[in-house]
């Protein structure tokens, strides 16, 4: 069974790699390292966000 901290890893992954792909093929004027900080930001610093927030809710309802 996969545990909720890795399925929010996942999904944000999943959902992070479209998104970059999509803004490779459109050709857009944005700067190289665009899909980089895109990868980075929503592959690493989103889950961790959303684990913690949802790990600080788990706990205030002890």
């Amino acid at each position: 069974m996969v545990s909720r901290e890795n399925a929010v890893i996942g999904t944000c992954i999943a959902l992070t790699l479209a998104a970059a792909l999509l803004l490779e093929s459109l050709n857009a004027s944005s700067p190289e390292w665009a899909p980089l900080a895109l990868l980075l930001g929503g592959g690493v610093v989103v889950p961790l966000a959303i684990n913690g927030a949802l790990d600080r809710r788990e706990e205030a309802a002890e």
